[in-house]
């Protein structure tokens, strides 16, 4: 059985080449997982620019959690936000980039979170 990086190296090209099939024209929301920290984009590619960013770094998010920022909570605080300053730009529909990371815990808060708040995906 191949490590655990390698699998994940798999895993996120894959996911790379099944949002570049389907997601051509839709904004991809990229998310980023640290130990301590979540950074969530909205990415159009086409263009190549960044349209909103957020992280559990950002002032708002830092302020209600100043100790720690990974936890489930903190990823749905992120999510709202993401969803907020994508919407305000014009961005309803996204194509969910998860990087090759397994879809629970603080990525499906976020998920949910951003659903919640407007976003389709």
């Amino acid at each position: 059985m191949k490590d655990k990086k390698i699998r994940f190296e798999f895993r996120k090209e894959r996911t790379r080449r099944a949002l570049a099939e389907f997601s051509s024209d839709r904004p991809r929301l990229s998310v980023h997982r640290s130990l301590r920290h979540i950074y969530a984009q909205v990415i159009d590619d086409s263009k190549g620019v960044t349209v909103a960013a957020v992280s559990s770094l950002s002032k708002e998010i830092h302020q209600k959690f100043p100790k720690s920022a990974k936890n489930k909570e903190a990823a749905q605080a992120v999510g709202a936000l993401i969803a907020k300053k994508a919407v305000e730009a014009g961005v309803k529909k996204v194509a969910f980039d998860r990087g090759g990371r397994v879809y629970h815990g603080r990525l499906k808060a976020l998920a949910d979170s951003a659903r919640s708040s407007g976003l389709e995906f």
